[in-house]
Formats: C-alpha cells, structure tokens, sequence
C-alpha cells in the first residue's frame, strides 16, 4: 500500500514540474527529480547512485541557468527588472486566456508593457521586451527539457 501512496505522490510531482517549467511560481525540474527519487525508493525503478547523482546536476545547473539566464539577455539588450516582471506576469495572464499561443505573446507584451511603465520609449522597450522574452523562453525551454528527459527516465522505469 505504502508503494502505491509513493507511486502517486511521485506521479503528482512529476506532472506538477512540467506544470512548472512553464510557470515560473513552481519549481519544475527539482520536483521533477524529487518524483525520479520517490519512484527509486520502489520496486518499480532501481537506478544507480551515479544516475541520480547526474541528474541531480543537472536539475541543480538547470535551475541555475534559468535564474541567470533571463538577467543576462535583458542586461544585454538594455532592460530592466519590469521587464522581466511584465513577463512573467504576462505570461502567466496568456496561459490563463488563450494558451498555448498566450505563453508566447504574454511573456513578450508584459516585457514591452514593463518596459513602458519603467519610461522607456516604445522602441527601446520592444527591444529590452524583445531581450527578456527570448531568456525567459530559452529558460524555459531548458527547464522544459529536463523535466521531460526525466519524465522520461521516470516512465521507463514505471513500464
């Protein structure tokens, strides 16, 4: 019974961090992990400790390439913190109205609107809009791609 409870759990995780590559509130790829833990300590998966060592690596450099990432793309086009607010704020607002296609154009108007509220001119926030949406993307592209080599693993090992 109690490997059921686990198996669950561990399954609700792994859902909850795809959920959380593409919303930047959940933690994605280590809930992702911590789901590829839970189902090792079953009968269902046995895999080794340099596996999960990697994978804990990875999760860990991941996540850490997504917090500097974002920053550094909108340093480089001249932005500012609203701008990476406006986009994660907007994204958040086009999941919720017109996903998938709201993902996209959310995280791209809120950097330009941040950008505005910040007084910057149109084009100097279509620029700093235009740097924050592309981190914010490749964040989320990479963290996309890590919960789903581990969603991967995790279904490998379940059948």
């Amino acid at each position: 019974m109690m490997e059921i409870i686990i198996l669950i759990t561990a399954v609700i995780l792994l859902m909850a961090g795809l959920v959380g590559c593409l919303l930047p509130v959940i933690p994605g790829p280590p809930l992702s992990f911590v789901a590829l833990l839970l189902i090792h300590f079953t009968p269902y998966a046995g895999f080794s400790a340099s596996f999960l060592v990697i994978m804990a690596a990875v999760t860990v450099a991941v996540t850490l390439i997504d917090l500097v990432l974002p920053v550094w793309t909108v340093k480089k086009t001249g932005g500012s913190r609203y701008g990476l607010w406006g986009a994660a704020i907007g994204m958040i607002i086009g999941i919720l109205l017109f996903f998938p296609l709201g993902l996209v154009i959310g995280a791209f108007a809120g950097a330009v609107i941040g950008e505005l509220l910040n007084g910057r001119s149109v084009s100097e926030s279509i620029i700093a809009g235009t740097g924050s949406f592309i981190g914010f993307m490749l964040g989320t592209g990479i963290k996309l791609a890590a919960s789903i080599t581990i969603t991967i693993y995790f279904l490998g090992a379940l059948f």
